[in-house]
């Protein structure tokens, strides 16, 4: 008996693996399992029985419904920061992420090799591949018909080298695939044939020439503006519009994002407000950079920090009463940047005078806008609880902290959390939790459908679907 699958987000797909009459009950993690009789007949019958299969998966869920993502699966060729962090978005809201790893002499075996520097593992299973054997790619092209999404994060060309064209194999192979493509420069360009990293393309964006103080060298923010806003977060953007045109055409396409391009839609709004006042001047002398008094950090007794940003009137108010200040003793307005050293002289020796504590019980609860600066290790200490990145009332993603109730609060997340409570990452040893995958996608084997050799998975037999 052959078995129809619809995936969460509607499609529909033929499993080509025969099951027992009674199976489709045990409902798959990834998808509505339904027996077919015959692949071209009773196809309404079919849709009734999805429906009930819908149901029971939501009513044993605990939740409304599915993951928006569940029944979506991706190979990630594995990479560091933003095409980990995309694969990682789309894991965490319930798609099924297969990683493809290098191929490793322990890969596969009782003793796998030690995780990679990827920390954006949640979730994720690994695959080791090596493209470079004949094998080895028939392997990752015999996947690709019953794929989703694979994510690129080469360099312009390392995947057509590789044999895995988007265009002339890989759409080929499966017409509703979306290839997510992630690079830091442009693919055209002077910079397209560059090595470089998140500080290279903030740079050439012009968001970097932003970031600093007056007087200062421009500095850059971390990676966290061009890997991870610009870059990881842009590209799960692509997918999922992608997946919404496919559920409209019924095709797959390419998906390109570039991190010189994601950053520089990031920074928008100052890039439109350099024409006004409120950024208007040099990198560190505005209201949102560092230049604005009621707009900034400041030192505490105690060698700690709080942030003011009281903007508005009313918070401004809030502020200087909570700091026993009074309005005006700067000698004028305070939109004048004319009184903004004096103001930043005065704000500066005040919470000077109080530790942290001191100023978060003064200013807790109150409109003052002002709030301490918190570290992480004191954050995890505190209890404070990683949550999912949007909350979807009907369909959350999953929950990070270990042991949560499987019927969880949709704000935290639904099932049972994840090992280090998404404040520490485990990793992930590359060949770990595949071959599991491979069965729940598949029905492979080891043995049967692929084999180990050297370290990475390759097909037994070249499949027909394969051979592009």
């Amino acid at each position: 008996m052959n078995q129809v699958r619809l995936s969460a987000h509607g499609g529909w797909s033929w499993q080509k693996e025969p099951i027992s009459r009674g199976s489709w009950s045990k409902l798959d993690s990834s998808a509505c399992m339904l027996p077919a009789e015959n692949d071209n007949h009773h196809v309404v019958n079919y849709l009734a029985l999805a429906s009930v299969a819908q149901d029971t998966l939501i009513k044993h869920s605990g939740m409304a419904s599915p993951p928006p993502l569940q029944g979506v699966r991706v190979l990630e060729f594995a990479g560091l920061a933003p095409g980990p962090f995309a694969g990682l978005l789309l894991a965490d809201y319930g798609a099924s992420v297969l990683r493809i790893d290098r191929a490793h002499p322990s890969a596969h075996t009782a003793n796998p090799p030690p995780p990679t520097a990827d920390a954006l593992t949640r979730r994720k299973s690994s695959i080791a591949v090596n493209l470079k054997s004949p094998a080895g790619l028939a392997f990752i092209k015999s996947i690709i018909p019953d794929v989703d999404v694979l994510i690129d994060p080469f360099r312009p060309g390392v995947l057509e080298k590789s044999g895995l064209d988007p265009y002339s194999v890989l759409l080929k192979l499966n017409p509703r695939l979306v290839v997510a493509r992630m690079t830091g420069f442009r693919r055209d360009g002077k910079y397209k044939d560059m090595a470089g990293h998140d500080i290279n393309y903030i740079a050439v964006s012009g968001v970097l020439s932003m970031l600093g103080r007056a007087n200062e060298k421009p500095y850059a923010p971390g990676n966290i503006v061009g890997d991870f806003a610009g870059g990881g977060a842009v590209c799960f953007m692509g997918v999922l519009l992608a997946l919404m045109s496919r559920e409209r055409t019924g095709r797959g396409q390419v998906v390109e994002a570039n991190m010189v391009d994601g950053s520089a839609f990031m920074a928008s709004m100052p890039r439109f407000a350099q024409q006004m006042p409120i950024w208007g001047g040099p990198r560190g002398t505005n209201t949102l950079d560092g230049g604005c008094p009621y707009y900034d950090t400041y030192e505490t007794k105690d060698g700690k920090y709080m942030a003011a940003g009281a903007l508005e009137s009313q918070f401004f108010a809030a502020l200087i009463k909570g700091m026993g200040i009074e309005d005006g003793c700067w000698g004028g307005r305070r939109e004048d940047v004319r009184t903004w050293p004096k103001m930043k002289e005065i704000f500066t020796g005040t919470f000077k005078s109080r530790s942290r504590a001191e100023w978060e019980a003064i200013f807790d609860g109150t409109d003052a806008c002002c709030t301490p600066v918190l570290e992480q290790g004191e954050l995890r200490k505190g209890g404070f609880e990683q949550r999912p990145v949007v909350t979807l009332k009907e369909s959350p993603g999953f929950a990070f902290k270990q042991g949560a109730k499987q019927s969880g609060d949709a704000v935290t997340g639904r099932g049972e959390g994840v090992e280090g409570d998404g404040w520490v990452s485990g990793g992930l040893r590359p060949g770990v939790g595949g071959e599991a995958v491979l069965q729940q996608w598949l029905g492979w084997s080891k043995g049967k459908q692929y084999e180990l050799n050297n370290g990475g998975l390759e097909a037994k037999e070249e499949s027909s679907r394969a051979k592009l």
